[in-house]
C-alpha cells in the first residue's frame, strides 16, 4: 500500500486544528477528515473520528501498525509544511475600542508622514549635490 496523494487544506481560524488532510492510497482509496492539530508538545495527526454515545471519540479509520502510522504522519506533516510555505501571509486582526483605534491610526499616519519627509529631504540633498 502506497500513499499516492496528500491534500492539505489550511484552517483560516486561529485554534488548535491547523489543517484538514485527505490521503489517497494506491490511487484507489481516500481517507478524508484527517486533522493536523497543535498539541502541547507540537503538531500531531488525528485520524477521522466520531463521538460515541458515551462521549468518547473513536477513530473511524486508522493505521493498525506503527510503520503505517509513521508513514501517514510524515506524509501529512510534510505536505502541511509545504502548504504553509505556499500560503500568503494572513494579517492578524486585532479588535480594539474606538479610542485605541484612533490613537493607532494617528501613530501610523505620523510614521508615514515622517518617512515621506525623510525621503523628500534626502531627495533635495541629492539634487543639491548634483
Amino acid at each position: 500500500m502506497n500513499i499516492t496523494n496528500v491534500h492539505v487544506k489550511l484552517m483560516q481560524k486561529e485554534g488548535r486544528v491547523k489543517a484538514i488532510a485527505a490521503v489517497t492510497l494506491d490511487n484507489s482509496f481516500v481517507v478524508h477528515d484527517i486533522r493536523v492539530i497543535e498539541g502541547n508538545e507540537g503538531l500531531f495527526v488525528a485520524m477521522p473520528s466520531r463521538r460515541l454515545q458515551s462521549g468518547e471519540f473513536r477513530d473511524i479509520a486508522h493505521p493498525i501498525n506503527a510503520e503505517t502510522r509513521k508513514s501517514f504522519e510524515d506524509a501529512i506533516l510534510n505536505q502541511y509544511q509545504v502548504a504553509l510555505s505556499e500560503a500568503p501571509e494572513q494579517p492578524k486582526v486585532v479588535i480594539t475600542d474606538a479610542e485605541t483605534t484612533e490613537k493607532l491610526a494617528s501613530e501610523v499616519a505620523e510614521e508615514v508622514i515622517s518617512e515621506a519627509v525623510a525621503e523628500e529631504v534626502a531627495s533635495e540633498e541629492t539634487q543639491e549635490i548634483e
